[in-house]
């Protein structure tokens, strides 16, 4: 998959550019499009592993990276946050044209997750022609929720915050008249960086900034593409229990894991993951 993929960078509408990884398989039955969680990246392990397995199951894959992550923050010079969803679908429907006559699979692991649903909420008034499934894993439901959630967690606290703080000094580091992070780089929780980083967004409380990208309880009522959510008991970021307000019908479907952990899901830690097989299954007759 690493060795055919082509680096391109899509050009979309008001200005916004974004990378990505594309494989074209030689005898492709289909595209999956594959979105990261915050502070992953094109090249996070799970976006390669995922797209490796189902790569060798005959899929074109695609690999997205939103704005400001991987090596992408110097295609644009606004920030990224939650709510930026219409450059992810612009960035969809773009995918979708590379093959419009095969049928394409969005997956989306945490907050590309959330992206996910919302792509499905969105298409129900501006659908997608060839898009067929649509799967979200560990997907961040309640932000407001979540993200003091993963305050709590000590080892996943730390993680994000290097990542962030990391990012964000990138971004400095290349816009210096626009950005000085030193304040936000200063803080000790996600939370109080959060907080600080409102002045580049164009909210005025972190509820909004949250809130933005919710995925609030009607949200997915009269989805009509095949959407699965696959989460865990024991995510201690995006527990299952987020989703419990959640109204939908078939094809929209929920599959409540008792472990699996925050996009995790293991059986061995060198083989595939539950949920590369589930997809691989759900797919044999796409």
């Amino acid at each position: 998959m690493r060795d055919v993929a082509q680096d391109m960078v899509l050009d979309l509408p008001d200005g916004v550019r974004l990378s990505g990884y594309y494989s074209p398989h030689p005898n492709a039955r289909g595209t999956v499009m594959l979105l990261h969680g915050w502070e992953g990246s094109v090249d996070s392990t799970y976006m390669l592993c995922c797209g490796q397995y189902l790569y060798d199951q005959g899929f074109n894959i695609f690999r997205l990276n939103y704005r400001d992550h991987g090596d992408s923050h110097h295609l644009n010079e606004g920030v990224f946050y939650g709510g930026l969803f219409d450059e992810v679908w612009h960035a969809v429907k773009h995918v979708s044209n590379i093959s419009p006559k095969l049928p394409l699979v969005l997956t989306g692991f945490s907050l590309g997750g959330n992206f996910a649903l919302r792509v499905a909420r969105h298409a129900k008034a501006e659908p997608i022609d060839n898009l067929r499934h649509i799967f979200a894993v560990s997907p961040v439901i309640d932000p407001l929720a979540a993200a003091p959630l993963s305050d709590k967690n000590a080892l996943i606290k730390r993680y994000f915050m290097k990542k962030w703080v990391g990012s964000l000094s990138k971004k400095a580091a290349l816009y210096p008249n626009l950005y000085d992070m030193s304040e936000i780089n200063a803080e000790t929780s996600i939370m109080g960086m959060t907080k600080r980083y409102l002045r580049f967004t164009p909210f005025g409380t972190v509820e909004d900034l949250l809130n933005s990208y919710r995925i609030w309880p009607d949200d997915l009522t009269g989805v009509d593409v095949p959407t699965q959510i696959i989460i865990a008991r024991d995510d201690p970021v995006t527990p299952a229990a987020h989703c419990a307000d959640l109204n939908f019908t078939p094809p929209v479907s929920l599959i409540e894991l008792d472990h699996g952990g925050h996009n995790a899901f293991f059986y061995t830690l060198t083989g595939p993951t539950w949920y590369d097989m589930h997809i691989a299954r759900q797919l044999e007759d796409l």
